[in-house]
């Protein structure tokens, strides 16, 4: 692997320990990111997180973070991936930040799914 990147993939929740439905799309995220990603040599799903916002502790999320060699190319197929699945694509924000570090550093906002999102954090 050449330069890596951390990419993590963010849905808004209800509540800290979200639904039944939260968890099943937490699995199914997880496991067609791990096939195309690999299959396309871009990287893998390193984990997740789930409950209240950093930023916001109103806010809950789930966060699923990737490790990832091509940024442009990681984000365009799993913008795809997320989208062809149904797997709630309207409701993601998209953030990377270069590997090195080990994630000390700050994520940047690549995609959001709503309109007029600027900020990113988890």
């Amino acid at each position: 692997m050449s330069e890596k990147y951390w990419l993590v993939v963010q849905y808004p929740l209800k509540s800290a320990k979200g639904s039944q439905r939260d968890e099943w799309l937490r699995s199914k995220v997880t496991e067609y990111l791990n096939l195309f990603l690999e299959e396309a040599e871009l990287g893998y799903v390193d984990g997740y997180d789930m409950g209240r916002s950093v930023a916001d502790p109103a806010k809950y999320v789930l966060n699923l973070f990737c490790v990832v060699t091509d940024e442009q190319r990681a984000i365009s197929l799993v913008k795809r991936v997320l989208k062809e699945h149904r797997l709630d694509y309207t409701r993601i924000s998209i953030a990377t930040m270069p590997y090195a570090g080990g994630g000390d550093g700050t994520y940047m906002l690549k995609y959001a799914s709503k309109k007029g999102v600027t900020e990113f954090s988890l």
